[in-house]
């Protein structure tokens, strides 16, 4: 079951991204080995253990299996880190540099580092700071000098609002830019992430509570808490990016992603998969009208949508309270920088995209040619009568649309605008003719200046003059156009 899904997921995977799956102890080795070989062994990244549960004492041999295990492999190109948050200084000497301070000690000692023990001395107050000999200062005797004339070493009666009672290392907010920069392409600071999960990551008992609150009933069996999964959304560098899970469950992938993007303003997106798997007749979930586990995630969607719609209406409200404060006060440079700041998070809550799209797996809306086995005439001669109309019995035009869609190479997500008889796919890039065809319609779909234009060949049955004419006005035109 997990060979093909797997190599799938390689395939999907982009160059830079990366691939995290969860298992017990009854398979974690076979799953290993099953990476190494569809992943490679050299792009193993790491094994995260989560703690699922407290122990538990009706166990086989009285060991409980509390922990489960996160395996994380890349395509090679990977690089994780996690923001972080830093306060920087703003001083009269540095009006446009902030800086923040760093320890100017190392873990060496004198005998290790005998160029670093030595007594520092304020210059400005002739204080003097003894080394420790167990760690030595991180500049030399030598050094000292020439740090100090860069700004680099501050001391303690340097700065009034500074409580440290031995000197430290000043790191300027421009340095630190340009390291994340040139490591991560990006100006925010990062840090490694560990394997070590904290406690916020929650257990399965939070993923319980996450549905009760909002089902008001368990109708799902040790669902992943929200907050482990953003956890790991949140080890990538970026905030626009596409997160896919291929067991949606209970539909908390794309509850994370949708709360992670409320609190940071990212513009991450979620591709939830989950086969329509029948709830046990027995469940919560089926007696409280659920038959699938795909209907539970889809509920699971809508009203964790409502939930932190409902949060973001709240945080306006008091960010408009709070804007309303700072505009009592008066009106200096920060406080006017404060309130534009705030009007922009405002307009990021509003503008947040909580949308989603429900899409199933089904036969196609055309019908599928069989090849007729032998020399059958009149075998063949029916099968070709059934071929005057390609359009299934079954299809809509929906659905017609979004196979269309696929098959020309446009995203799902694509802008569908319906327009008169006609419909037009990315703005001008593909305009779709599946319900009628006349003179007037065919101007109006030349006047669009579209692409590309896609018609049902049976819109011209019985006209073959407008359907010779549409085809040189295309031409003229410079628009591709195909019939079907």
């Amino acid at each position: 079951m997990m060979m093909p899904r797997l190599y799938l997921a390689k395939n999907l995977l982009r160059p830079d991204g990366v691939i995290f799956v969860s298992i017990d102890d009854n398979e974690v080795h076979n799953l290993r080995l099953l990476m190494n070989e569809i992943f490679g062994e050299e792009n193993f990244v790491a094994i995260f253990p989560w703690k699922k549960r407290t122990a538990k004492s009706d166990v086989p041999f009285g060991v409980s299996q509390d922990y489960e295990w996160i395996i994380s492999y890349t395509k090679g190109e990977f690089g994780a880190g996690i923001n972080i948050d830093r306060k920087y200084y703003y001083s009269e000497d540095y009006p446009n540099d902030g800086w923040r301070l760093s320890d100017i000690t190392t873990q060496r000692s004198e005998e290790e580092r005998p160029n670093c023990a030595f007594e520092m001395i304020d210059i400005k107050t002739n204080k003097k700071y003894p080394h420790n000999p167990k760690r030595v200062w991180g500049v030399s005797k030598d050094t000292f000098q020439s740090h100090y004339e860069k700004g680099k070493i501050v001391f303690p009666d340097d700065y009034d609002f500074l409580n440290i009672s031995i000197p430290a290392y000043r790191v300027f907010e421009s340095e630190d830019k340009a390291k994340a920069l040139k490591k991560y392409g990006s100006e925010e600071a990062k840090k490694a992430v560990s394997t070590f999960l904290p406690k916020e990551v929650g257990m399965s008992e939070d993923g319980n509570k996450e549905i009760v609150d909002l089902f008001d009933q368990k109708l799902f069996s040790f669902p992943k808490p929200a907050r482990l999964i953003k956890h790991f959304v949140n080890t990538n560098t970026e905030d626009d990016f596409i997160i896919l899970d291929f067991f949606a469950g209970s539909g908390t992938t794309a509850h994370a992603v949708m709360d992670l993007n409320k609190e940071d303003g990212g513009n991450r997106k979620y591709l939830c998969v989950q086969l329509p798997e029948l709830t046990d007749e027995k469940s919560e979930a089926y007696k409280a009208g659920y038959k699938t586990i795909a209907e539970i995630s889809k509920e699971r969607i809508r009203r964790a949508r409502k939930k932190i719609q409902e949060e973001i209406n709240v945080e306006i409200k008091q960010i408009a309270s709070e804007i309303k404060n700072l505009q009592g006060e008066l009106p200096t440079d920060e406080n006017k920088t404060e309130i534009e700041n705030l009007k922009t998070k405002i307009e990021q809550l509003k503008t947040q995209d909580l949308g989603f799209k429900v899409l199933k797996l089904a036969d196609s809306n055309f019908k599928q040619w069989q090849q007729i086995e032998g020399k059958d005439a009149k075998a063949l001669a029916e099968q070709m009568k059934l071929f005057v109309d390609p359009v299934s019995e079954f299809a809509t035009i929906e659905n017609m649309v979004y196979e269309l869609l696929l098959k020309s190479g446009k995203d799902l997500n694509s802008p569908i605008k319906k327009k008169e008889s006609f419909y037009q796919i990315n703005n001008k890039e593909l305009i779709l003719l599946l319900e009628k065809a006349t003179q007037e319609i065919i101007d109006s779909v030349i006047a669009e200046k579209p692409i590309k234009v896609v018609a049902l060949d049976k819109l011209f049955k019985g006209n073959d003059q407008l359907k010779t004419n549409t085809v040189l006005q295309m031409k003229d035109a410079g628009i591709e156009f195909k019939t079907i």
